[in-house]
């Protein structure tokens, strides 16, 4: 009997091309924004946001490697 988890392949959303998939998720963006209900980033919202993905995408290192010239 197979494992059917390491035999499925990608269905729905994850099927499209990629180019079908940002059309699909433009046309969201733009619909939210026309009802009012998007979220629109401050400037403090975005840069700590940039702050988490820079600690998610070094792992914590670049915070590390700061302190230990310091």
């Amino acid at each position: 009997m197979a494992d059917n988890d390491t035999n499925r392949e990608h269905r729905g959303f994850a099927a499209m091309d990629e180019e079908k998939q940002r059309e699909i998720a433009s046309k969201g963006g733009k619909a939210a924004h026309e009802k009012g209900t998007a979220h629109e980033w401050d400037s403090e919202e975005a840069r700590e946001a940039g702050r988490k993905g820079g600690r998610a995408s070094h792992g914590g290192r670049a915070n590390e490697e700061r302190s230990e010239n310091e």
